[in-house]
């Protein structure tokens, strides 16, 4: 990511906005995308990723409708389901219904095929799909699911998905600690980003300051170089926090 006017430079952290209104858009009716980097028919050379982040895309479908079979491989792939619900089917003989406040992830690995669908067919569904880069290639693939209440994400981080699967986590090859958290009103949150790791922050509901910055629905945050994050001033936030590889 280049240093534009949207970095700001705190002691050895250097914090850039990645705006929602600059993300890539896809309208193809029954989904509506928005790609905070280069994926599908959108490409931009200053978006492709961050560190072992690939893919951050938000997504609107509609109630019948999803993606057929399909094959991945050498990816870690999560769904964070905001709201509706996510059916998902694979050629491991995998099959589940994640709702709101759940998430979906599958460790494609050595190769995997599957669909997602909305299985309503009057409410729109909304997800985030996370795709993170494997730190060991063509493992066995593997397929996991967690439902997070309100109450553990609530004005904390909830770890949700990590490499040595800790706290109840889900286990990922990716050199990565992914957590969820709410915040509202007087809540807030203090946490370290250690040397020799990236930070990304990707707003999914909401508004909320990080280290004074404002960040609305949408935006993320990336940081590089390590010191200290406090997350407040949160107004219906609902994020994903990204501890990552260099």
């Amino acid at each position: 990511m280049t240093i534009d006017q949207n970095t700001t430079q705190q002691g050895g952290m250097s914090l850039t906005v990645r705006p929602a209104h600059d993300r890539g858009q896809a309208d193809f009716g029954w989904l509506k995308s928005a790609h905070s980097f280069s994926f599908g028919n959108y490409h931009d050379p200053k978006h492709m990723g961050f560190g072992n982040l690939r893919v951050i895309n938000d997504d609107l479908v509609a109630g019948g409708k999803g993606f057929g079979q399909h094959p991945h491989k050498n990816a870690e792939i999560f769904s964070y389901v905001l709201g509706g619900a996510l059916e998902h089917k694979d050629s491991l003989g995998n099959g589940s219904v994640v709702s709101a406040g759940g998430v979906q992830y599958m460790s494609a690995g050595s190769g995997v095929t599957h669909s997602e669908f909305n299985p309503s067919s009057t409410e729109a569904m909304r997800f985030l799909q996370i795709w993170l880069l494997p730190a060991t290639q063509n493992t066995k693939p593997t397929y996991d699911t967690i439902d997070l209440t309100n109450d553990a994400k609530s004005g904390k981080l909830k770890l949700f998905l990590s490499r040595d699967g800790r706290n109840g986590s889900m286990t990922t090859q990716a050199d990565a600690n992914v957590y969820a958290a709410t915040l509202d009103g007087g809540q807030a949150i203090s946490t370290d980003l250690k040397a020799g790791r990236k930070g990304w922050v990707q707003v999914a509901d909401g508004s909320l300051n990080v280290n004074g910055i404002a960040l609305s629905k949408g935006d993320g945050l990336a940081i590089d170089g390590s010191g200290s994050l406090t997350f407040d001033q949160g107004n219906a936030a609902e994020i994903l926090f990204f501890d990552l590889a260099q």
